[in-house]
């Protein structure tokens, strides 16, 4: 790999880079997955569970939202040179397992 001035970086040299981008994109798509499990797992339980089915909507809104902001960093294109394409399948296997949800809540 090479800098932007065209000398060659060493392999050692990158690994704080990944180090740097992957860390916080980890944070996020793990708070997201946990957000997702909450709206899958803990959802209303019955037709009367109005705090149910307004906190499934408020985890699968803000599971939405760092889908987003997760697809958002990875777009960036030092972060996508850094860590490679497949950080985009996490926010985005998150986000239709939230869309799901939100649209089978009834």
């Amino acid at each position: 790999m090479t800098d932007g001035h065209g000398t060659t970086v060493p392999a050692g040299d990158r690994r704080w880079v990944r180090w740097l981008f992957g860390l916080p994109l980890a944070l996020v798509h793990a708070l997201n997955a946990v957000l997702v499990y909450a709206a899958v797992a803990r959802g209303p339980q019955a037709e009367w569970d109005h705090q149910g089915y307004e906190g499934t909507a408020a985890a699968v809104f803000l599971s939405l939202c760092l889908g987003l902001i997760g697809v958002l960093i990875t777009l960036v294109p030092p972060v996508r040179k850094a860590l490679g394409p497949w950080w985009f399948a996490p926010p985005l296997v998150l986000g239709v397992i939230a869309w799901v949800r939100i649209e089978t809540l009834g």
